[in-house]
């Protein structure tokens, strides 16, 4: 699988975007004892691609693990710092989940709530493709981004 994900994402150009570069970093970051330094950047987000059967494989109810709720957390803090890298701010991700894998996702920018997910069944997080991760996002960066311009002023704060 990581052979599949390395070609089809160099095809894309997609290993050298920011956001998959952020990914990759955000994740290394994350790990305290050296277990990623091995491994290239298309298997350290392996994990982060769920396809069909993979999450046909995952029971419907279940609670998150610690690897699970990190890349979770890894992902909002690569959406938060490319929102700073965009705008000059400081961008804050919250993410708080119950221990069934139900909560809620934030990223704040001052006093400016930039995004606001509701989290459910976290112990199934992932994308179909790296592509889609991608996209879902570069949807949020561009969200946010607009919040910020409109409300620069509650941004700054």
């Amino acid at each position: 699988m990581t052979e599949t994900l390395a070609a089809t994402a160099d095809d894309q150009g997609l290993m050298q975007s920011d956001f998959v570069v952020e990914m990759v970093r955000q994740t290394r970051a994350i790990d305290p004892y050296g277990a990623y330094d091995g491994l290239s950047d298309a298997e350290i987000l392996e994990p982060f691609i769920l396809t069909k059967e993979k999450r046909q494989e995952i029971p419907l109810v279940g609670d998150p693990d610690e690897t699970v709720v990190a890349r979770v957390k890894a992902f909002y803090n690569a959406i938060s710092a490319m929102i700073e890298s965009e705008c000059g701010l400081m961008a804050v991700p919250l993410v708080h989940l119950t221990h069934e894998g139900f909560g809620r996702a934030l990223i704040t920018v001052g006093k400016l709530v930039v995004m606001d997910r509701t989290l459910r069944d976290v112990h199934r997080f992932g994308f179909p493709t790296l592509s889609k991760m991608k996209d879902e996002a570069d949807k949020i960066l561009s969200i946010a981004l607009e919040l910020i311009g409109e409300h620069s002023r509650v941004a700054g704060l």
